[in-house]
């Protein structure tokens, strides 16, 4: 089985233009309050499951002292995904050909999933669910990466050894994470080209 994070790996990840996106809507410390890999405060309560869409979308108004609408957030949430390449897409059918089972793994919200699991997603008229065959959200999970638990529940859920396992992420605290608990893993670098080191592990090692 692989996991695959989502941003920095699946698609490059633009931490600038969100920060850009969302200080346009008034947040004024947007540079502190963003992350590239575990969101905190206020967004990674969001992450996390603490607190619904709706309820971030309260918050965020509050914060900035004017009404903000769930399309606003979405917009600026999204400024993180701006370029998904062919690239990547093509290496996870090719993986699911060779036999693999491709599984998200990803710190991530119901406002980026309302692209990722929508027909827009691929400008295709496909979802993500159209490459991977299980998605497992922080949101949903209740537990941000490097926790071990995030982790650990992917495990129990899949019933599977973590020997048996390899995980992509270009979160350096992340990786170390998945690692101390048995788990292969690759650091990819956000917007470079991980797919052939991949296809290079999945035919070499016996996982």
């Amino acid at each position: 089985m692989i996991l695959f994070d989502l941003g920095g790996v699946i698609y490059t990840s633009d931490r600038h233009e969100a920060v850009r996106r969302f200080g346009s809507l008034g947040l004024k410390d947007a540079e502190h309050q963003l992350s590239m890999y575990t969101q905190t405060g206020l967004f990674g309560a969001l992450e996390e499951g603490k607190i619904s869409d709706k309820e971030f979308v309260a918050q965020l108004s509050d914060k900035v002292g004017k009404s903000l609408s769930w399309d606003d957030c979405r917009l600026a949430w999204l400024g993180y995904a701006t370029f998904l390449p062919q690239r990547n897409l093509d290496v996870l059918l090719r993986l699911r050909h060779m036999g693999f089972r491709l599984v998200l793994a990803s710190n991530t919200n119901p406002f980026m999933m309302s692209w990722i699991d929508s027909c827009d997603f691929d400008g295709k008229g496909n979802s993500i669910r159209s490459y991977l065959d299980e998605l497992y959200v922080s949101y949903k999970i209740k537990a941000l990466k490097p926790s071990p638990g995030f982790f650990e529940y992917i495990l129990q859920k899949e019933k599977i050894q973590a020997e048996n396992v390899l995980f992509i992420d270009d979160g350096p605290r992340n990786v170390e994470a998945a690692h101390s608990l048995g788990i292969h893993t690759v650091l990819a670098v956000n917007g470079e080209d991980w797919t052939e080191d991949v296809l290079r592990l999945c035919t070499q090692t016996d996982f």
